[in-house]
C-alpha cells in the first residue's frame, strides 16, 4: 500500500571464511589403506577463531586441485615430516636424518603456496609450514639443527607439545609483532629443521636465543606469515597464539583487526 513504510531486509551475515588445511599421508599398513590425515588441533584452532576449516587431500590432478584452491579464502600449511631437500636443490645428508618425506605433499603444498603468494590469498605456515613456505618462494633449509648449527638449543620436544620451552624475540616493527601483541614470548618447539635462507622479499622477523628463525613474513603480501612454533597446540591459554589465529581468519574474511606494520594495536 502507498502509505506503508518501506521495508528493508537485514543484511545477511558475512559467511565464515573457508580455510584450507593440507593433509599428510599415512601409508598402507596391515588392513589400513592409504589415508589422508591431519591433527585435530589445527581445525579446532581455526574454528575457534571463527573460520570454517576444511582438510585438503593431496590431489595429483592439477585441475581439481586448482578448483579446490579457488574456493578457499585462506590457506594454512601445518606441521609434519621433512620437506625433501631436492625441493631446495640439495641432496639429503645422511648425518641429518631427514625423515617423513612425502613427495606428494611437498608438490601439493608448494603448488598451493605459490598460487596463494601470486594471488594475494592469506596464508599461514606453522612449523613445517614455515619451512614449506620458505622453499616454495625459493629459500632453503637446515636439514638438521643439531648437526648444522653449533651451539643450538634443543628444539625437538615432541613429548611436550604444550610446554613453553624457550623464548623468542620478535622484530617490534613487524606485522608478526603487531599480530601477536608482543615482541617477546615463550613458545613450544617440535622441530629439528629450520629456515636457512629466505627468498628476496621475505623477512625473518622472529628468532630463538640461538638465532634459529622462528617467524617470517612477506611485507608486500596482504597476509603471508609463518611461525616455527605450534600455536594450534597452545590455544586458548596462550594469548599470542589466540591472536595469531584471530588475525589469520580475519584476513581471510578481509577484516584485518591489526595494523599491517608498526603502530597501535587494534581490536
Amino acid at each position: 500500500m502507498s502509505g506503508d513504510a518501506p521495508r528493508y531486509s537485514a543484511p545477511s551475515p558475512q559467511p565464515a571464511a573457508l580455510v584450507g588445511i593440507t593433509c599428510a599421508t599415512l601409508v598402507p599398513q596391515g588392513q589400513r589403506p592409504p589415508t589422508f590425515r591431519q591433527n585435530q588441533s589445527y581445525a579446532r584452532a581455526v574454528a575457534a577463531a571463527g573460520g570454517l576449516p576444511v582438510l585438503l587431500p593431496l590431489l595429483d590432478d592439477a585441475a581439481a586441485l586448482r578448483a579446490l584452491y579457488d574456493r578457499l579464502d585462506g590457506l594454512l600449511l601445518p606441521g609434519g615430516g621433512d620437506v625433501n631437500p631436492a625441493r631446495y636443490g640439495q641432496p639429503a645428508r645422511p648425518e641429518c636424518h631427514v625423515e617423513g618425506v612425502d613427495d606428494c605433499r611437498d608438490h601439493v603444498e608448494l603448488t598451493l603456496a605459490r598460487w596463494a603468494l601470486a594471488d594475494g590469498k592469506p596464508l599461514l605456515g606453522i612449523c613445517r609450514g614455515q619451512q614449506a613456505l620458505a622453499v616454495a618462494a625459493g629459500g632453503a633449509l637446515y636439514q638438521d639443527i643439531p648437526t648444522q648449527l653449533d651451539g643450538a638449543l634443543p628444539h625437538e620436544h615432541a613429548d611436550a607439545r604444550t610446554a613453553l620451552v624457550h623464548p623468542i624475540r620478535v622484530e617490534p616493527t613487524s606485522r608478526l609483532a603487531a599480530v601477536l601483541g608482543a615482541a617477546a614470548l615463550d613458545v613450544n618447539s617440535i622441530h629439528h629443521q629450520a629456515v636457512a635462507r629466505l627468498a628476496d622479499g621475505w623477512r625473518p622477523v622472529a628468532w630463538a636465543p640461538d638465532g634459529v628463525v622462528e617467524g617470517i613474513e612477506h611485507p608486500a603480501h596482504p597476509f603471508a606469515l609463518a611461525v616455527q612454533f605450534h600455536p594450534e597446540e597452545l590455544v586458548p591459554a596462550h594469548a599470542p597464539s589466540v591472536r595469531l589465529f584471530a588475525a589469520f581468519v580475519a584476513a581471510c574474511q578481509q577484516k584485518p583487526p591489526f595494523p599491517d606494520r608498526e603502530g597501535g594495536l587494534g581490536g
